[in-house]
């Protein structure tokens, strides 16, 4: 049994990830951390982390950059890991967390679904196969209210692909006006915003009479929350580190 705290429970994720929580047997959720004190689904919630009075195996959060420093303090003093599910962390930030890394089990990953991740996975060994024969383009699809482009996930594609060119390639964002021929040493990378896209990635390989595209396409966010619960199960336990999906695919 793994015991969980979610912060930003009351949060669309964070009750994703309760809901989810509670048909798994092998999942409790021991408490959640909000702006407001109360209860959802009879679990406790506490408007900090100093009100906590349980001892979670691991700490969910889906909830804002800003409590960043409240819930390594919290996982530190208890010894729970942590899956760091929020973005928008500043380089002094990915600075603190690579240092609490050094003292707590820590789960960080650009996007927790399991099919990107796997993605991730072929994107490389594709592009390491292709080599420079081959063209390489990326196309994100999110929903009007995104406020960052490209996507993490584009971002983290493209360095997969860049990882297999032993980073000799650089990232063009979008392209106008007379940019001339494309170059060898290009991955293109596109952001489309509109409606109420979940989240498509697409990394298209175009070589000489052939176009070869692997894509995934998220229909609702609960897969993301699925990917924290499994993040959850594989942290629990875990020595001080660092960790991503691709530990979780390759245990």
């Amino acid at each position: 049994m793994v015991d969980i705290l979610i912060s930003g429970i009351f949060g669309h994720m964070g009750r994703n990830v309760l809901e989810l929580a509670q048909e798994d047997s092998s999942i409790r959720c021991a408490c959640g951390v909000d702006l407001k004190a109360g209860s959802l689904e009879n679990v406790p919630v506490y408007d900090s982390f100093d009100s906590v009075t349980q001892s979670p195996d691991v700490i969910i959060d889906f909830s804002s950059a800003a409590n960043l420093d409240n819930i390594l303090r919290f996982a530190k003093k208890t010894g729970a890991g942590v899956v760091l599910a929020t973005t928008g962390y500043t380089e002094e930030q990915l600075s603190v967390i690579e240092k609490a890394s050094q003292e707590i089990a820590i789960f960080k990953t650009a996007n927790l679904s399991v099919g990107i991740n796997l993605l991730q996975k072929l994107v490389f060994e594709a592009a390491a196969f292709l080599g420079d024969r081959f063209d390489t383009e990326i196309i994100e699809r999110h929903h009007n209210l995104k406020k960052d482009a490209p996507s993490g996930t584009a971002l983290m594609l493209a360095e997969s692909v860049n990882e297999a060119f032993h980073n000799q390639k650089h990232f063009i964002f979008g392209r106008e006006g007379m940019v001339g021929a494309r170059d060898k040493s290009e991955i293109g990378i596109h952001a489309i915003r509109g409606g109420t896209i979940v989240g498509e990635h697409e990394v298209m390989f175009a070589g000489d009479d052939e176009i070869i595209s692997i894509s995934h396409s998220a229909r609702s966010k609960k897969v993301f929350a699925a990917g924290a619960l499994c993040a959850a199960k594989f942290l629990k336990g875990k020595p001080a580190g660092r960790y991503n999906m691709q530990n979780v695919l390759s245990e």
